[in-house]
């Protein structure tokens, strides 16, 4: 396997970011593991870094709102892979991850090994899920219809639609993604059509059921 690898750790828990670093140790000599404690700081690392070969992604660090931060982070760059890790290992919410473009999902009681496993799976061009798990099929047809708009929109189209739930104005988008306001509002129209939805606020509705479900309730 091929050495020199730029991962990024996104969690808000600095014991388990050490757990999950002595894990890729063991994959590829000379990697590079960079971190994160925040869902800004999760963005920030992934722009600046445009060599990253995977992100490990909590679903519930500060600033990220559960799956719809999965979404933000392949509106930024597709072309990454993201894994998700976390303690919400149900069936379920792995589905949607996958569904939404996760590369692979591991659960927070994996060992060191099937994280290994998963990681080179990935960086092979594979996806990553727990053995011995039916995922199932959407039971909640609302949640199915949204995850098949969602995976219409353009990777650009989604990050608009990422800044738009973080209340960003359209000179705002413009200037954050250097192209004129009038690109954007093409955007946000191409967006609200494709959700289904009239207006920038429905549309962040729209996707806020996907932050709260089925992570609905948990710390």
């Amino acid at each position: 396997m091929p050495s020199g690898f730029t991962f990024v750790i996104a969690d808000d828990h600095p014991l388990f970011r050490g757990a999950l670093k002595q894990a890729l140790a063991g994959v590829g000599e000379g990697s590079r593991i960079l971190e994160a404690g925040d869902f800004d700081s999760v963005k920030t690392l992934i722009i600046d870094n445009q060599d990253t070969d995977l992100v490990l992604l909590d679903l519930t660090m500060p600033g990220a709102s559960g799956l719809s931060g999965l979404v933000a982070l392949r509106g930024l760059d597709s072309s990454v892979p993201i894994v998700v890790v976390s303690a919400h290992d149900d069936p379920v919410t792995i589905r949607r991850a996958l569904e939404l473009g996760a590369s692979g999902f591991i659960s927070k009681s994996a060992s060191m090994e099937d994280i290994r496993t998963a990681v080179q799976a990935v960086l092979e061009g594979g996806v990553a899920a727990p053995e011995g798990i039916d995922l199932g099929e959407e039971g909640d047809p609302e949640i199915s219809d949204l995850i098949g708009r969602l995976q219409t929109l353009t990777p650009q189209q989604t990050r608009v639609l990422g800044m738009l739930a973080e209340g960003l104005l359209n000179k705002q988008i413009a200037y954050e993604l250097k192209v004129s306001e009038a690109t954007i509002k093409a955007h946000v129209s191409a967006v609200l059509q494709k959700l289904g939805v009239d207006s920038r606020t429905q549309a962040v509705i729209r996707l806020s059921r996907i932050a709260t479900d089925p992570l609905q309730g948990v710390e």
